[in-house]
């Protein structure tokens, strides 16, 4: 399978500004950019950056758009793998296609993207089938994270850390965890969503509990009604 496809061809830029995060998680990733800002400077002291990152938690609470956000800080470009294409029912083939992949990514130094990383980071023994290819597949993740290039950057995420393989995650400088929002932190959301739409659209019903990528959903779904509404109103009118 080519190497190209085999990654998500994703070209939205995010700024780190404008991603909702806690304060402690805005200051890792903080430091996490400035360190690779100054990374031949922090080598001569022989300080190695973190560049093995672990996005842990609920889904649609910014992991991917933090990875983005990163990228462009740093000018990088980023590789999403599409795990979709990437794992086979032949387990050979899926460690080869990581390995692509991996070899892409360090040869560009760019930052490389895995999400779901539990579907290809199963501890090993947890798959009643083929557990001696699942125990490959992992050994070879392994070998391909200890010899990543310090100048490239891996960022994974997983909503199910706990299923991952010990050794996998011991590979990692930073393990970040991503919250469901607050209510307060949501109501901020609403209204940066909002914003941009005329007052008559922005009285809509607020769900909370919820990530932010549902919030967003549930947003712009009202949004539409609302204004489909309005434009059918006129063309009444117009029509009349």
């Amino acid at each position: 399978m080519n190497v190209f496809d085999l990654i998500i061809n994703d070209k939205e830029q995010v700024a780190l500004n404008d991603i909702f995060l806690d304060e402690a998680n805005r200051q890792q990733f903080e430091q996490l950019i400035k360190e690779h800002k100054y990374i031949e400077e922090l080598s001569q002291y022989g300080l190695p950056v973190n560049n093995k990152i672990l996005l842990q938690g609920s889904s649609g609470c910014g992991k991917t758009m933090t990875a983005k956000a990163i990228a462009k800080a740093l000018s990088k470009s980023i590789l999403i793998l599409n795990l979709s294409n990437v794992v086979c029912s032949r387990i050979g083939e899926t460690s080869q296609n990581i390995k692509q992949v991996f070899d892409k990514a360090g040869r560009e130094k760019a930052v490389l993207f895995l999400d779901e990383f539990d579907q290809i980071g199963k501890a090993r023994g947890n798959d009643d089938k083929d557990v001696g290819e699942m125990r490959r597949l992992v050994n070879t993740l392994i070998q391909l994270i200890d010899y990543y290039p310090e100048k490239a950057l891996l960022l994974c995420a997983t909503n199910h850390p706990e299923i991952i393989d010990t050794a996998l995650l011991r590979r990692f400088q930073l393990r970040i965890n991503f919250e469901m929002p607050t209510q307060q932190v949501l109501d901020e959301y609403y209204h940066k969503l909002l914003s941009r739409f005329p007052t008559e659209l922005q009285s809509i019903e607020r769900k909370y509990s919820i990530s932010f990528a549902e919030a967003k959903d549930h947003t712009f779904t009202l949004v539409k009604s609302l204004l489909i509404k309005e434009l059918e109103e006129k063309q009444k009118i117009v029509e009349e």
